[in-house]
């Protein structure tokens, strides 16, 4: 017989009342039971799904076995909770406790702890059932994936010639899957399953494992037809893409409003000549880098203070040109922007994207590049034929391929991307091997023409430069001395609070001006004056459009990257012989002159020459908003870089030797043209019916060689003329030919008779001469006013 004291009769008395919260707390073990159940047997069920990662399987069967122990743990607690709850009972019997404080205590307050008990028994079984049902199926799951995670602890890397860089990587990943946060992103965990999976389903340097679902990532459906591109002249939905909070934005958008008119005129004017041709619609991402503030945004605290607006003049015909043209648009300004719409994994990017790109075409500049391609991994390689890069003094092929640049001294910090050339786009047509881009000046009807050759003032002359620094020309003084007893001088520089102390006391200066205001300063002016500096800005053009004349100074020797700090470190080796290449060759006198400033006489008599001397506005048509829609679509509609690479023709080939020339000589036995006997000409953009071939002088560049001829160098027919046979077609004697990397092949060394043939396309290039060789040069024609293309391109 058990005995209580009167402790324990207190201890009892003390139980029973509380069993109202006690219930509550057994109420609330069994929902936490129910969820915790659910949320296993949930976790169970969805890793059974079809294309769920087999690390997913792995987490979910590991937690389920945890939640199997809980689940035992949960039924021996209540169980527990049962046995101590029969010991309290028969501890009431046992005594004459319960009469003694029958009147204390009701009896109601007995009977639902009696009740309670037996709910309390109910639970503990029921949580043992399904503790039991839930090891049962534990046990079905792990017995069917028993063979997949045997598979994935007993990986080995394939050995498939088809993926030779397999073992490669596999090794870097044990050594480094952890410097980045992508990997386990991917499902990564150290194991060699885990890098097999990621380098065969993520990236593609290994074969997808046998026993992985290999028809999820296949693609079923076929894209959709692509919406055709028809002209968008609301510009209002433009100037909302383009954003504000930067002051390169809103002049970009003053820009594009002042010239809103002329680009809707010349859009009617292209809709017409294209005669209804269809056009796919293009998704076109704009990433201007260099207004990026992870790239310093040098420009926009300078766009109010004189500072250079060239590239911001560019880009915004750039961006009014790809939307009139019907062409969808994203455009960004900052990183964060660029990295969510190419779907960038989370990481330091070295991870590859793993959807496709949604983008044709992507417009970018230098700074733009190197974020891409720090933040799209492997993926830049993969879609950097879509880039076009917008470079303003152009990049030459021997600075673009990285390994050739590296090995003969041309790498530099601008260069070395590997892109065809033609995908860097310019400001001017400095070189063909590169394509040309442009902007557009502002455009006059005949009455403004009328109207400024009646008011022109013979006397009064424009410097250009904005900038105080620009003044601080050796010897401008004395030219400007000699400029100031014919004519009156205005400058636009920018100052604060005083007149800036490098411009003269007799020029008069207004400071920096609004865009019209400096227009109608131009319409006035019978002079504009180059002090050698900036180079190859659109103000010159400006000028010579509002019937100004154009003085600048020509440079001896050449300006280049080998004796001038300016051009240094960028990726091209052309010589620069005035301050505005493009004027001097391209439009000359009346409307441009180039004199030797240092030459006192030669300066005053031009200025004299020029006084007297009437020209009308002018602006080459390229440069017109007519002309820039015309070349962009042009590139837009034939322009393909992401279709492989042709490469030359080995010398040794017999059948290269036996197959017949689509070339012939021509009668003067000079140059040789594609024949219209041939049967049939290869798909190509330019057309090959544009094609001449001639032999360059020993030094002599094929730029020069062509424009000798009234043509131009085309990169893209080198392809056709790499081969020995041309040589002989065009009378030369090779007595040996090699193929190798050189951006001056395919050339002759005349002095020996050797033939050099081009190993690596990407070196193919209009630009580069030395004095060994005769060069093999590929010309064209071209449209009047319009170099960009070809008679028959558009």
């Amino acid at each position: 017989m058990i005995t209580v004291n009167s402790d324990g009769k207190i201890m009892v008395r003390r139980c029973l009342i509380t069993l109202r919260p006690f219930r509550i707390f057994v109420v609330g073990i069994g929902f936490f039971t129910l969820c915790f159940l659910m949320t296993s047997l949930g976790g169970q069920f969805s890793a059974k799904r079809l294309g769920d990662s087999p690390f997913t399987i792995r987490t979910e069967v590991m937690g389920a076995l945890e939640s199997r122990g809980v689940l035992r743990k949960m039924s021996d607690m209540l169980e527990m909770m049962v046995k101590r709850m029969d010991v309290l009972a028969r501890l009431e019997n046992s005594t004459d406790f319960r009469k003694g404080e029958e009147t204390h205590f009701p009896m109601d307050r007995y009977h639902p702890a009696v009740g309670l008990m037996e709910r309390i028994q109910a639970i503990a079984q029921n949580v043992s059932d399904i503790a039991m049902k839930v090891d049962q199926i534990l046990r079905n799951s792990l017995l069917n994936g028993k063979s997949i995670e045997g598979r994935r602890d007993q990986c080995e890397v394939p050995r498939d010639p088809k993926y030779p860089d397999c073992s490669g990587k596999v090794e870097w990943m044990r050594a480094r899957w952890t410097s980045d946060p992508c990997y386990a992103f991917f499902g990564v965990d150290g194991t060699e399953c885990s890098f097999l999976i990621y380098l065969s389903e993520v990236e593609w340097f290994c074969p997808v494992l046998p026993w992985r679902n290999q028809t999820a990532a296949a693609s079923s459906t076929m894209p959709p037809p692509r919406a055709q591109a028809s002209f968008q002249r609301d510009l209002s939905y433009l100037l909302e893409l383009i954003g504000s909070g930067k002051e390169s934005l809103i002049f970009m958008k003053k820009r594009i409003r002042h010239l809103a008119t002329q680009w809707l005129r010349a859009s009617h004017k292209l809709e017409q000549k294209l005669e209804d041709k269809k056009r796919d619609q293009k998704q076109i991402l704009i990433h201007i880098g260099f207004l990026t503030e992870e790239s310093g945004d040098v420009f926009s605290p300078r766009v109010l203070k004189g500072g250079p607006l060239g590239e911001m003049v560019q880009w915004a015909d750039i961006l009014a040109v790809l939307f009139i043209l019907g062409h969808s648009l994203k455009i960004t300004v900052s990183l964060k922007e660029l990295q969510s719409n190419l779907g960038v994994p989370p990481g330091r990017g070295n991870c590859p994207l793993t959807v496709p790109l949604p983008f044709d075409l992507i417009y970018t500049d230098y700074h733009g590049l190197q974020q891409m391609k720090q933040h799209m991994g492997l993926s830049f390689k993969k879609y950097r034929c879509r880039v076009r890069v917008i470079d303003t003094f152009g990049t030459e092929p021997a600075y673009n391929h990285e390994e050739y640049a590296t090995l003969h001294g041309y790498r530099t910090n601008w260069g070395y991307w590997n892109l065809n050339p033609k995908q860097f786009m310019t400001m001017f047509p400095h070189t063909p091997d590169n394509s040309f881009m442009g902007f557009v000046s502002e455009e006059l009807n005949e009455t403004e023409k009328q109207f400024i050759k009646s008011n022109k003032a013979n006397n009064m002359a424009v410097v250009y430069g904005k900038e105080a620094s620009i003044w601080k020309v050796q010897s401008k003084e004395k030219f400007l001395a000699i400029l100031n007893k014919y004519m009156e001088i205005h400058g636009t520089v920018y100052y604060e609070t005083q007149r800036p102390p490098e411009v003269p006391a007799f020029v008069k200066n207004h400071g920096l001006l609004p865009q019209h205001e400096f227009q109608q300063l131009l319409r006035k002016a019978k002079l504009f004056i180059g002090f050698g500096f900036p180079y190859e800005g659109p103000a010159p053009l400006e000028a010579i459009a509002n019937g100004c004349v154009f003085l600048q100074a020509r440079f001896n020797p050449p300006h280049s990257s080998l004796n001038h700090e300016f051009f240094r470190g960028k990726p091209t080796s052309r010589e620069v012989p005035s301050q505005h290449p493009y004027a001097e060759d391209f439009i000359g006198k009346p409307h441009v002159w180039t004199v030797d400033y240092n030459n006192s006489e030669e300066f005053e008599a031009a200025i004299k020459v020029i006084m007297r001397t009437k020209v009308d506005p002018y602006l080459p048509y390229e440069y017109t908003s007519e002309g820039m829609l015309e070349r962009i679509h042009a590139y837009i509609q034939y322009q393909d870089f992401c279709a492989t690479a042709a490469m030359p023709e080995k010398s040794s080939s017999h059948t290269m030797q036996s197959s017949a020339s689509p070339f012939s000589l021509q009668p003067n036995s000079t140059y040789l043209a594609w024949s219209h006997n041939s049967s049939s000409s290869p798909p190509a953009w330019p057309p090959v019916n544009s094609m001449q071939v001639w032999i360059s002088d020993a030094g002599q560049a094929c730029t020069s060689t062509c424009q000798q001829h009234g043509l131009v160098c085309e990169p893209e027919f080198f392809k056709f003329i790499n081969k020995k046979g041309v040589f002989q077609q065009l009378n030369i004697v090779c007595d040996s030919t090699e193929s190798e990397m050189n951006h001056l092949y395919p050339a002759v060394a005349e002095n020996v008779q050797e033939c050099y043939l081009q190993k690596e396309p990407l070196l193919f290039s209009c630009a580069g001469c030395n004095t060994k060789y005769q060069r093999l040069c590929p010309c064209r024609n071209y449209r009047k006013g319009q170099v960009a293309l070809c008679g028959d391109c558009l």
